[in-house]
């Protein structure tokens, strides 16, 4: 990885942010995220990775934002900290939050699943740039790889941050979760009316939600939740249906 050249803002940001999650990051980690932020930004300028670009709002609401899954309770952390499992990040964009992730818990996993490919071509060289071992990108849509026998059922823990409602996400997310596994959205504060439509289609495809963590980002009155699921039988095999219904015809 090139030198880094970390601003002592962006230095505090991420310190002071990671403590607000009881964190502590190594210097190689957050020198790490800073080369992360500064690829993204680049490329920013000729693709549409984010809207968010200034270096505070970054820290926050990126690095910090997908390093918050710890809020999720302890059998979460110590699953991210043993690592040694497969985690599947879907729609994945910029990468968050499975880089930032894989980066601060280098023994995951991790498989990056987008369906642009100018995304996953970009998320390579951040890969590459990085040095990340055991990382891939996969390109293609959720409804067809949940229907693949390479990838169904497949990954101890599945997450996202990508912007569907629940019922739509759970169609994407709970095929490709092993039994037993976990399946954590990343959602805003307010969940509850998209929780109740969501909660019928989570037990037909094989989920059971065990706890709902709601909390602000530290130093801010930005509110989160944090959903977590575990599969608790196999998904129907009819599910996820053909590409384009699950976003169109929720479950209901």
């Amino acid at each position: 990885m090139t030198e880094s050249r970390m601003t002592d803002s962006f230095r505090k940001a991420l310190e002071e942010g990671a403590r607000g999650l009881e964190l502590e990051l190594s210097e190689e980690q957050k020198e790490q995220l800073y080369r992360y932020y500064e690829m993204v930004t680049e490329r920013n300028k000729v693709m549409n990775l984010t809207a968010i670009t200034e270096e505070g709002e970054f820290v926050q609401k990126h690095l910090i934002d997908s390093l918050a899954i710890v809020k999720a309770g302890e059998a979460v952390t110590e699953i991210l900290a043993a690592g040694d499992i497969e985690v599947i990040d879907v729609g994945t964009g910029a990468g968050l939050p499975g880089i930032v992730l894989k980066i601060c818990y280098p023994g995951l996993r991790m498989t990056l699943f987008d369906s642009l490919k100018k995304r996953l071509r970009f998320l390579d060289e951040v890969i590459e740039e990085l040095g990340l071992q055991d990382i891939c990108t996969l390109h293609g849509r959720a409804e067809d790889i949940g229907q693949d026998k390479k990838f169904r059922e497949q990954f101890d823990l599945v997450i996202s941050r990508a912007v569907a409602n629940l019922s739509t996400l759970s169609e994407y997310c709970l095929p490709l979760t092993k039994p037993y596994g976990l399946f954590i959205p990343y959602k805003s504060g307010e969940i509850q009316e998209e929780l109740e439509a969501a909660a019928h289609p989570i037990k037909l495809l094989g989920g059971e939600l065990c706890a709902m963590e709601q909390y602000s980002l530290p130093d801010s009155d930005i509110a989160r939740s944090l959903l977590i699921i575990e599969k608790i039988k196999h998904t129907p095999r009819e599910y996820p249906r053909r590409a384009g219904t699950p976003a169109k015809s929720p479950l209901k």
